[in-house]
Formats: C-alpha cells, sequence, structure tokens
C-alpha cells in the first residue's frame, strides 16, 4: 500500500510516497515534491489546491496520507495557513482515501521501536523531503 507522508510548512505541503509491498519499501517516481498555497490566496487558490492534492493521491493510487501534526500553541507552533491546508486535505471527499494525523512524539515512538532500514540520505529524495518521508514510514508502521 502507498502512503503519502505530508509535511506542513509553511504554505507548502511536502509530500513523499512511500510503498510497502510484501515487507519490501519502494520509493515511487512522483512528479510533485510539494504543492504551495500563494500567500494571498482566495478561497478558489484553497479549493484548487484540494483539488490538485486529491488529483495527485488519485494518479499514483494512493489509499492513506499521514500528515505530521503540528503544535497549536508553543515554540513549534504551526502557522494559520498550515492549518488550512492541513483542513483541506482532511475534507478532501474521497471515500477511498484515509487521512490520518501523527504526533511528533508517536513518530518518534515509532521510530525508536522501528529504525529506519536505511539512512535519508540514500533514498535519493531531496533534504527538504525527510520529515515528509519519516511520517509515511512511521504511518506504515504498527502503532504500539
Amino acid at each position: 500500500m502507498i502512503i503519502c507522508g505530508v509535511e506542513l510548512t509553511g504554505s507548502d505541503a511536502v509530500v513523499c510516497l512511500l510503498d510497502l509491498n510484501q515487507g519490501q519499501f519502494t520509493l515511487p517516481e512522483c512528479r510533485v515534491r510539494k504543492l504551495t498555497l500563494k500567500k494571498n490566496h482566495t478561497r478558489e487558490d484553497l479549493l484548487h489546491f484540494q483539488g490538485a492534492f486529491k488529483q495527485l493521491m488519485g494518479d499514483y493510487s494512493v489509499k492513506q496520507v499521514a500528515i505530521r501534526e503540528r503544535m497549536p500553541k508553543g515554540k513549534f507552533a504551526g502557522g494559520a495557513i498550515s492549518f488550512k491546508l492541513e483542513a483541506a486535505i482532511q475534507l478532501i471527499q474521497d471515500k477511498d482515501l484515509k487521512v490520518t494525523l501523527l504526533s511528533p512524539a508517536l513518530i518518534k515512538a515509532t521510530l525508536a521501536a522501528h529504525p529506519l532500514p536505511v539512512p535519508f540520505a540514500e533514498t535519493g529524495l531531496k533534504v527538504f523531503q525527510e520529515a515528509a518521508f519519516v511520517v509515511a514510514y512511521a504511518g506504515h508502521m504498527p502503532k504500539e
């Protein structure tokens, strides 16, 4: 099953596709590394972002999206636009697409129980995709 890991930063949704098939991980090629919502966005821009994200998931037969949860308060609080992006993704109307939020604590615990099988540098992904890759990996691992 292919999981799309998402890291929301500013007005960008950084994505990474990770497939787990018969115990083997693969990184499917993806035409998009991140989707951006323009700074002075309108309702139509937000709907366009949502449609583009849904189209991307459909094109690659993604069944689950795992989003790294941002904190609403504190030092690592998420910005207002990133919460809009999260809502737009969560509200995609597709009965076959499951969207889950993974807290940083859950991701850290998952990595402690199931370390990454390969160093990130060897994946061939861009550096800015590392958090999305880790989220996708954590999405595949069993939750304790």
